[in-house]
């Protein structure tokens, strides 16, 4: 991979070079080749290539049916390389399933414990953040999935980006069927709350799934920055440093 420099950007493929543009690194070239996809897909030589696929595969779909189930928080909580972090964290999930054969791996089986403590805003992070201490819990019986925050003074407690007036703490807690592709999700989130010097009132939040399930169960945790400008409340640098993170995983049984 090369970036593409001059006043010129080419698009499309030349020579055996392709140019294209991407939304992280800009205008960038490739050599054109690899090898043909049905020699991948039937050559006995290529069995373990085949099974990395299917793997890899299908980490990106949990991973992606995990980013829609939190999506109501991740609107204004994720940096552009989200994505491919999360596959990445996946993989490692569904490699530790020691039970299905190679190529047939998946989370259900494996350790979705693993995920505990993702960040979905590296730029943003949860833990240089958020110093108030909390306690997060997964109740599987009844399917309650809670955060609670003691009293705190949110300019001691919490780490603000300059330009903060004030913010808002967010939680979701997500039940996921990773087989059936489906989830069931419910979110809190306080009022918009001044960044000041002034003790807040004990946060209680508690996300409702599905009493006694077996399935996968999850809890989000994250701050919103707002600015306030004549008195109008504004997210601040469109979320840029919003974080949120997985603060709780249950894999089930």
């Amino acid at each position: 991979m090369a970036r593409q420099k001059g006043i010129i950007k080419l698009k499309g493929t030349i020579g055996g070079i392709t140019f294209y543009k991407t939304s992280q690194d800009g205008h960038l070239a490739r050599e054109k080749g690899g090898i043909e996809k049905s020699r991948i897909e039937n050559d006995p030589a290529f069995q373990r290539t085949r099974e990395n696929g299917s793997e890899f595969g299908r980490a990106g779909k949990s991973g992606k049916l995990l980013r829609t189930a939190l999506r109501a928080l991740l609107l204004n909580s994720a940096d552009g390389r989200m994505v491919s972090r999360l596959t990445k964290e996946m993989i490692k999930v569904i490699q530790a399933d020691l039970v299905s054969e190679r190529g047939l791996r998946n989370v259900i089986d494996g350790e979705a414990e693993l995920l505990l403590g993702f960040e979905f805003n590296i730029r943003g992070k949860l833990g240089t953040s958020l110093y108030a201490p909390y306690t997060s819990a997964i109740d599987r019986v009844s399917g309650e999935i809670t955060v609670d925050i003691p009293p705190f003074v949110p300019v001691n407690m919490i780490a603000a980006p300059s330009g903060t007036t004030h913010y808002k703490i967010i939680s979701a807690g997500a039940e996921i069927d990773f087989e059936a592709e489906t989830f069931i999700e419910q979110h809190s989130e306080t009022a918009i709350l001044p960044w000041d010097a002034v003790a807040t009132v004990a946060i209680a939040q508690t996300n409702q799934v599905t009493a006694a399930s077996t399935k996968p169960l999850f809890l989000a945790l994250g701050i919103e920055f707002y600015q306030e400008v004549n008195g109008q409340m504004y997210p601040l640098k469109n979320g840029a440093f919003n974080p949120l993170s997985l603060v709780k995983v249950d894999s089930g049984v």
